[in-house]
């Protein structure tokens, strides 16, 4: 069967409007209803919402006998805040596993538990070169160096609370999301990117009139840069899960901004040789550009779900994406290679 067409505009389009949708871990409400605003133009599917605030979507196949599921995580890095400094500035301790240095001079917002929301960028608590000279460079990137200096009028601890700023309030990254080339450069393609291609690929069987072979689910997670997003919300009676994520690109590393990658072991071990080997088999049958990896460093939803005793067949598939965790880079190439799987897989 010929693969249904991907509309790609469309792909860029909703990948854009997610990805300037903050949602850094445990403040993802905006991001999983914007996910399901867009699927809600798709007949056919039912919602529901975990416990947890992910988006389980109900989408009913040719057949239910082995039903299906797919993951993708709406959730990204970002901070809380951990302390408010005598100067009025703000400590931060990290949602996700990155660098400090990663976000240094990064724009951010605050979510104040008062409901506003105000501007700001991490800075080295030493800064400026002019004050503290060689000290700049030489300063340890880590939380205790590390500040929000906030857009509003303050030099005290009581001059930023009295703009309703507290210890745990969220802080989001700015993504700055261009578009260059085809080249799609932006913070938070982990894993913005991968919701953008399983949208992408319901569209392309909704245009299409067509509906997957088995009943399927697709888990929008909430919860996965901390270790857990998957590990309940996939439907009991799912005998596979499919879990699509970033592919990291780097030294040693076969994966490239320009294919999608079947990782076969991760940080957790391997995945599951016979849904490997199959999705493997659809990339060759459908002429899908793909590569196959391994990475050290890394985990995945499926793998949470395992964890917390998911009795499912488990594979990883997505596209490669350059600087994982920092200021990230992918190609449209690799976006539609990845929904194009997604589609093989739907279908077969």
């Amino acid at each position: 069967m010929t693969l249904p067409t991907i509309d790609t505009a469309y792909l860029l389009e909703f990948a854009t409007g997610l990805l300037n949708t903050p949602s850094p871990t445990g403040l993802t409400d905006a991001g999983i209803a914007f996910t399901q605003q867009t699927l809600s133009a798709f007949g056919g599917l039912q919602f529901t919402r975990t416990r947890k605030g992910a988006l389980v979507v109900t989408w009913p196949g040719q057949a239910e006998n082995t039903p299906r599921a797919l993951t993708a995580h709406v959730d990204t890095l970002g901070a809380m805040v951990k302390e408010i400094k005598p100067n009025g500035r703000l400590k931060l301790t990290q949602l996700g596993g990155y660098a400090w240095n990663t976000v240094e001079g990064e724009g951010v917002t605050v979510f104040a538990a008062n409901g506003h929301q105000y501007r700001g960028a991490i800075l080295l608590n030493t800064a400026s070169a002019h004050v503290h000279g060689g000290k700049v460079n030489e300063t340890k990137r880590e939380a205790d160096a590390m500040e929000v200096r906030l857009d509003l009028r303050t030099t005290s601890r009581e001059e930023t609370e009295g703009f309703g700023i507290r210890v745990g309030d969220f802080v989001a990254f700015d993504p700055r999301v261009e578009v260059n080339n085809d080249f799609i450069r932006s913070r938070h393609l982990d894993d913005k990117a991968c919701v953008a291609c399983l949208v992408a690929a319901v569209k392309a069987m909704h245009d299409a009139g067509l509906q997957p072979i088995q009943k399927t689910y697709l888990h929008i997670s909430n919860y996965e840069e901390v270790g857990h997003g998957a590990a309940a919300g996939i439907p009991a009676d799912a005998a596979e899960l499919v879990s699509v994520d970033m592919a990291a690109v780097g030294d040693g590393q076969t994966s490239d901004e320009f294919h999608a990658t079947l990782c076969v072991k991760d940080s957790g071990g391997p995945y599951h040789h016979g849904l490997s080997n199959r999705l493997r088999e659809l990339a060759e049958a459908n002429g899908i550009a793909y590569k196959v990896d391994i990475y050290p460093f890394y985990g995945s939803d499926g793998e949470a779900l395992w964890r917390a005793g998911g009795d499912v067949a488990v594979a990883l598939i997505g596209p490669g994406v350059d600087a994982s965790h920092s200021y990230e880079r992918t190609h449209l190439d690799a976006l539609i290679a990845t929904t194009q799987w997604i589609l093989a897989y739907l279908l077969n």
